[in-house]
């Protein structure tokens, strides 16, 4: 059986691992979630079922007391530089369950479609990295690069305690190969070489608590808040508003997240509001500029400015790197066409490998349904990616 048809053998058996990934809880402790722990636990158990010969953990442990698990598992080459595919085992948290038709972690198969939290983020394109590194395994086939597989903590939340902790431990080497797919489209025609910088900021608005019946008494922060988001998002967008064609999509985002709790009851006006925006800003403009006028329209409002998370972007993998070139000539082979090489809003492993100056290239093949509700991965995409990556270990 030739490598590609031994791929498609494990359709089912593809099914199955990623429908158990999905009834694992493994939401980011940054969302209110247990961890990677016991996903790690289950694949550093199948890995070593399916006789991978160098299977690694790696148990950091957060700065809440949490261990966070990355798993690594290796099959050497004709030649010891080895090509990475990297995939995340955290997820992100459901969300209003109302609007899903099915429980977010008890998978549902319907039809081509798996159901379920972290199936296309990131749990399809892990499991399509395992089984085709399995095919070698099952047919004796000599890579010709030593297969890497990185299956990460953290990734949702900055990668702290994922792929830098690995960075950190020598894990990656510079000659080495990195393919993260962690993003694409429904066509599998859009390799990604470079990613925007991305700063969450949150703002902090005070006023005075009070009854909601006697508001002269009190100073409404929620009020206030408001207000201010409106004034920031108009005034990123005007300062921000370059483009630039690499990228999907072409301008920097600004867009108003998270919230937190103001008060328990409807009838007081709240002294305090919490809220964040998550900006992903073209690498050609410094942050600091992002931080200034965000410092400028609070101070409007005496609104506190926190950064809770920094990253500014790399330069991007040369389109004529070893491992785009590759990439694409594969993609080309298998599915008939050139993709096209551009660039996204960033937060993949991808970016953590540009920084250090080693080429990394994104790509996979989704619907693109990651973080919102009924979340899926579809099963075609799933084989036929996996097929992608055996044939770019050939």
């Amino acid at each position: 059986m030739d490598m590609l048809s031994l791929v498609e053998s494990y359709r089912e058996s593809m099914v199955e691992a990623l429908k158990r990934f999905i009834s694992i809880d493994s939401v980011n402790p940054a969302g209110g979630g247990p961890g990677e722990k016991e996903v790690a636990d289950w694949l550093e158990s199948m890995l070593g079922n399916m006789k991978f010969p160098i299977v690694e953990r790696f148990d950091p442990v957060d700065d809440k007391g949490i261990i966070r698990s990355s798993v690594i598992a290796k099959i050497p080459g004709r030649t010891k530089r080895t090509l990475w595919i990297v995939t995340h085992i955290d997820t992100v948290p459901e969300g209003d369950k109302s609007l899903w038709k099915y429980d977010p972690f008890d998978p549902v198969v319907e039809g081509d479609r798996i159901y379920g939290r972290g199936s296309e983020d990131n749990g399809g394109s892990m499991v399509a990295s395992i089984y085709a590194a399995k095919a070698f395994l099952d047919s004796g086939v000599e890579p010709s690069y030593t297969i890497g597989l990185a299956l990460v903590a953290d990734e949702e939340a900055g990668s702290e305690w994922g792929i830098n902790h690995l960075i950190s431990k020598g894990v990656f080497k510079k000659e080495d190969l990195f393919l993260v797919p962690d993003a694409g489209n429904e066509k599998g025609d859009f390799v990604e070489i470079a990613e925007k910088s991305i700063l969450w900021i949150g703002f902090e608005v005070s006023g005075k608590q009070g009854h909601a019946s006697v508001p002269e008494i009190a100073d409404n922060a929620l009020r206030k808040g408001a207000s201010l988001i409106k004034e920031l998002d108009e005034e990123f967008h005007k300062v921000f508003s370059e483009k630039n064609n690499l990228f999907e999509p072409p301008e920097s985002t600004f867009e108003p997240t998270k919230v937190e709790k103001t008060v328990d009851n409807v009838n007081t006006i709240p002294g305090r509001f919490m809220f964040y925006f998550d900006c992903r800003v073209l690498p050609e403009r410094d942050l600091d500029k992002v931080i200034d006028v965000a410092k400028e329209v609070a101070s409007k409002y005496n609104a506190c400015v926190h950064i809770e998370q920094r990253f500014d972007a790399p330069d991007p993998t040369p389109p004529d790197s070893e491992i785009a070139t590759s990439l694409k000539d594969v993609i080309k082979e298998l599915r008939g066409f050139e993709p096209k090489l551009g660039g996204i809003g960033g937060g993949t492993c991808a970016a953590h490998f540009r920084k250090r100056g080693w080429h990394a290239v994104v790509w996979s093949t989704i619907d693109e349904t990651a973080h919102q509700p009924n979340e899926y991965k579809r099963i075609s995409h799933m084989v036929e990616d996996a097929k992608v990556f055996a044939k770019l270990f050939i």
